[in-house]
């Protein structure tokens, strides 16, 4: 294998608005962006592991409740849009916010996208580790903590070595996944609701109901807060469009549009099958019940079972399912690599943390040290919290809950700060640089300080902790991972900022990399 070489932009930035850091330019066109948001995302995989949770604390309101989720991620969406179109850099929130609020702010984005990344990685290679079992019958092992530890490591280190060889590698093997997985779903949603209008569902279903979609039957707003959480979890993905700008073609343009298309496409999606799933299954926390928590952390495989029946087509057809949830997981794992690597470069590469991962590849252009890098820890993330969590997929999910509505809450206040002198300019301009993304931040800040209260108590979750100084409180384990991940991301910034400082006064990265006036005229093109 070649050495590695770190490219002159990588090494040292030819000035503080530097954004050149070698990667391959134009690899991706809009389509190969949209499915890469897509297979961030992981559809499938993300239904499978929140679903359940969702309906346990929401009931028939799920339907209503991710419609609910989808308006912050929309929001943000366009805030992601319009940063890009000014400042098409790989680093995305780290990159931003540094400029709009200074070093110590853009440290912390950077490091919640890549801490959210390594948490939700446990979570992933969980998934991966027990459908790989599932899938050649061995269900025994399925349930084998450590045996499926060891599969879901050997995930991560594949997927690592895929995203290593090259983004184009990754892309056209998304192509290949999201297409099984987005076939295999629509076909179960549509399968379960002809069972349910020709009476052959089993006796707890119920027809759809335009009651499933009023607000207001939401059992309380602390119900709201936990449902719209873990349903951000499952739009959560879509920003890997924006963190590959650099290897895309019109960079300003495309990896916003396809973030906007990403959450659109997502919404349906969810809708159609949630939906669906509810209609067949009901919500009961018994037997094939949506909110059994037997099921809470995979409601796919025992649902379609039920749906697809144990003849030879129903058979095949599960088979192909937990082979979906199983490939959507691996693409995802694949796709939650790339955004970190790219955010660790991009950090490199204005000197916020060692300059050795801003290293490339010289003949596959991608990022060495810091691909390799978030594979490791993420394997020595996941190994540590299965010997100390009794369910590694809930307090995962948690956690990246947390984690999401920080960095994108601050991507979205970025926005009106990076804006703010030319938001009288245009009644769209308000609108869309202002206005919505802001919401969104304000949405988002919300649901993060309603959650950690909510998140704080000792019965959260399947992990307590007491703190070991005085005057040794109960935490819920989702909290502790979730904030405690913030704070070491502190102490990191602190300690780094002693021996580095270049970055923290503002010598290596300028306010803005341009004049928001001047490069960003009012939107004409539809989203």
């Amino acid at each position: 294998m070649s050495r590695p070489v770190v490219p002159p932009a990588a090494r040292a930035p030819s000035g503080p608005g530097a954004t050149e850091k070698g990667l391959k330019g134009g690899a991706l066109g809009l389509f190969s962006s949209v499915v890469i948001g897509l297979a961030s995302t992981a559809p499938a995989y993300s239904l499978a592991a929140t679903l359940g949770v969702i309906v346990a604390v929401v009931g028939f309101q799920s339907p209503i409740v991710i419609i609910l989720s989808f308006i912050p991620m929309f929001l943000i969406a366009h805030g992601y849009k319009q940063l890009n179109a000014a400042d098409p850099d790989c680093g995305t929130t780290f990159t931003w916010a540094s400029r709009a609020f200074g070093p110590h702010t853009g440290w912390m984005g950077g490091w919640g996208i890549i801490a959210a990344d390594i948490i939700v990685m446990a979570n992933l290679a969980q998934i991966a580790g027990a459908y790989g079992f599932q899938l050649i019958g061995a269900d025994g092992l399925a349930e084998d903590t450590t045996w499926v530890t060891v599969v879901g490591v050997l995930w991560i280190a594949l997927m690592t070595l895929i995203c290593y060889i090259g983004i184009e590698l990754s892309a056209n093997l998304q192509k290949v996944l999201l297409s099984i997985e987005i076939l295999v779903l629509f076909v179960l949603a549509a399968t379960a609701l002809v069972k349910v209008y020709t009476g052959t569902a089993p006796a707890v279903a119920n027809e759809v109901s335009w009651s499933w979609f009023n607000p207001a039957e939401i059992p309380s707003l602390d119900a709201l807060t936990k449902g719209v959480l873990a349903g951000v979890f499952i739009y959560w993905g879509w920003d890997t469009a924006v963190s590959v700008n650099e290897e895309t073609k019109d960079r300003s343009r495309t990896p916003g549009r396809a973030a906007v298309l990403s959450t659109v496409i997502l919404l349906l999606v969810y809708v159609v099958v949630s939906v669906s799933a509810q209609a067949f299954a009901g919500v009961q926390d018994t037997g094939i019940g949506l909110a059994n928590p037997d099921n809470s952390g995979d409601v796919l495989s025992g649902l379609g079972r039920e749906v697809f029946g144990s003849g030879a087509w129903g058979a095949c057809a599960t088979k192909l399912l937990i082979l979906m949830v199983l490939t959507s997981a691996a693409a995802s794992t694949q796709t939650t690599i790339l955004p970190t690597a790219r955010t660790t470069l991009s950090m490199a590469a204005f000197r916020a943390i060692p300059g050795r991962f801003a290293r490339m590849h010289p003949r596959f252009l991608t990022p060495t040290w810091s691909t390799v890098g978030m594979g490791l820890a993420s394997i020595a993330f996941y190994v540590g919290l299965t010997r100390v969590s009794g369910n590694v997929l809930a307090d995962s999910i948690g956690s990246v809950g947390l984690m999401i509505a920080f960095y994108f809450g601050l991507t979205g206040f970025a926005c009106v700060r990076y804006y703010r002198k030319v938001l009288t300019r245009s009644p769209r301009d308000l609108w869309t640089k202002g206005v919505m993304p802001g919401l969104g931040g304000v949405l988002l800040l919300y649901f993060f300080v309603n959650a950690c209260v909510v998140y704080s108590a000792a019965d959260y979750g399947s992990t307590s902790w007491t703190m070991p100084f005085p005057p040794h409180w109960q935490l819920g384990g989702v909290f502790v991972t979730g904030i405690g991940a913030l704070l070491l991301g502190a102490v990191l910034m602190l300690l780094y900022r002693t021996a580095r400082p270049a970055f923290f006064r503002r010598q290596t990265i300028a306010v803005s990399a341009h004049d928001p006036a001047a490069t960003a005229p009012p939107e004409r093109d539809a989203p």
